[in-house]
């Protein structure tokens, strides 16, 4: 008889679950809905994409994630604890600990050096300086800037600035890495850079990385993960790339 092989599949834990989120802002007496009903779940050492135009929902589905707001209706779980209803004081301290930011223009502080802006991070977390800066070092040389790590942000390119946010993403060791739109204020080939990082990162560091964006050439180079398109608010479509 002819055996059948079977490919050996690995579970991994639900990291993050969005459950019909609503977000509703109040201008006036109108009311905006920016997400109506999304449902979204990521499990930990995921390489996500969503994307979607301007006004789709993107940056408001990133702040849920993010902790960086709470939703109107509907529960948001990050590694099974509900987040939905916290106060901003505890979501401040799920954010430090457990997800690394990159943002589009890079929110670097421009009166301190590379060094300094990664090592920041970790001063609210009770790290000693010395092994603040030892770390901010290896990270530096992991994005291949460790050479300048004396420059401020404006003696630095617009690609190497978000080289340094992405050290700075990674100083806490996060469980999560949160992309907006992290190729957005670069040129092509600088782009083409930057995702590449990412992927590596995520292959070598087994990251959990969430991208969001409507760059499309994420489409093309992210293989093997998931895309989700978002549209008014809600999932429209997703596919295994």
């Amino acid at each position: 008889m002819k055996q059948t092989s079977k490919r050996k599949t690995t579970s991994r834990k639900t990291l993050v679950e969005i459950k019909d989120v609503w977000k509703i802002y109040k201008m006036g007496e109108v009311e905006v809905p920016a997400l109506k009903g999304l449902n979204l779940k990521i499990n930990q050492g995921e390489f996500v994409v969503v994307m979607g135009p301007s006004g789709s929902g993107k940056s408001t589905a990133m702040n849920m994630i993010g902790c960086l707001d709470t939703p109107t209706k509907g529960k948001i779980f990050l590694d099974n604890q509900n987040i939905s209803s916290l106060e901003e004081s505890e979501l401040a301290k799920i954010r430090g600990k457990k997800i690394g930011f990159i943002f589009q223009k890079f929110n670097l502080i421009q009166s301190l050096t590379a060094l300094e802006n990664v090592a920041l991070t970790m001063a609210f977390q009770d790290i000693s300086k010395e092994d603040r800066d030892q770390k901010a070092e290896e990270l530096l040389a992991l994005v291949g800037l460790h050479s300048r790590k004396s420059h401020r942000p404006s003696e630095l390119s617009g690609g190497e600035q978000q080289r340094v946010a992405i050290a700075r993403a990674l100083a806490n060791d996060p469980e999560i890495v949160l992309a907006d739109e992290p190729t957005g204020n670069l040129d092509s080939k600088t782009g083409f850079k930057i995702i590449d990082l990412l992927i590596n990162l995520h292959k070598n560091k087994n990251k959990t990385i969430i991208i969001v964006t409507h760059d499309p050439r994420f489409e093309k180079l992210v293989k093997g993960e998931k895309i989700y398109y978002l549209k008014d608010g809600r999932i429209e479509n997703e596919k295994q790339n």
